[in-house]
């Protein structure tokens, strides 16, 4: 179920919320086209550190490998530019969570002042939600399509089933896919701490529970957690 980091693309239409589309064709066409508007920026002034050999992180997400896209908000015709790049938590990290790193809005017509509303509403933390869940495993390339989906090992999983107590890890197949599937069906309903939940689901330690979340992470299934948020 994991993917090669190359390969995944960081943004399609379809991480986009109602209302909001990319332009086809699009804009920005190549990653030669981010290059010029960082550059134009001054980004490419930029000197980044590298990661010292006691893995220290300063300078590991620096702004090299950020990639731009347009978007434009149906109704209002306003068009926003969004940065999106990788953010790795650990040097090792072989694919990092999507993070929005810039935006420049940009109203319709050249000369338009750019309307409050839409500053105040543009759905960052959705659309990074949406692209993450698609870039990891679990919640892009296997989605439940007339209310099952049919796991690596080849079992058909209901999505009624995701909820229940998760089992042995060494008895359940598919157990760190499922674990994946639980905790991100807990964020997306907005639990504040999904990992403790699901604790009580199993009713199993916390520490069991975050185990599971973490061999989840490193396999690829969730995307690494943040520094500062719970579960």
């Amino acid at each position: 179920m994991s993917q090669d980091v190359e390969d995944v693309p960081l943004l399609v239409p379809e991480d986009l919320p109602a209302g909001w589309v990319m332009p086809d064709p699009p804009v920005i066409e190549s990653s030669a086209d981010s290059v010029a508007i960082d550059a134009a920026l001054k980004y490419d002034k930029r000197r980044y550190p590298t990661p010292g050999p006691d893995g220290e992180l300063t300078g590991y997400n620096d702004g090299r490998d950020g990639r731009w896209f347009l978007i434009e908000h149906v109704q209002s015709h306003t068009r926003v530019l969004l940065r999106l790049q990788r953010q790795y938590l650990m040097h090792q990290d072989p694919m990092g969570e999507v993070r929005i790193t810039g935006i420049v809005y940009l109203p319709e017509q050249a000369g338009d002042p750019v309307a409050s509303p839409m500053l105040r509403n543009l759905p960052t933390s959705r659309i990074e939600a949406a692209i993450n869940r698609r870039q990891f495993a679990v919640t892009g390339a296997t989605r439940f399509e007339g209310g099952t989906l049919t796991m690596p090992s080849g079992r058909v999983m209901r999505a009624e089933d995701v909820m229940k107590p998760l089992g042995n890890p060494k008895r359940t197949p598919d157990f760190y896919e499922v674990v994946a599937l639980q905790h991100t069906r807990l964020v997306d309903d907005g639990e504040s701490n999904p990992t403790a939940r699901m604790a009580e689901i199993s009713r199993v330690p916390l520490s069991t529970a975050q185990g599971w979340v973490a061999r989840a992470r490193a396999k690829g299934l969730l995307p690494p957690g943040r520094r500062g948020r719970a579960g």
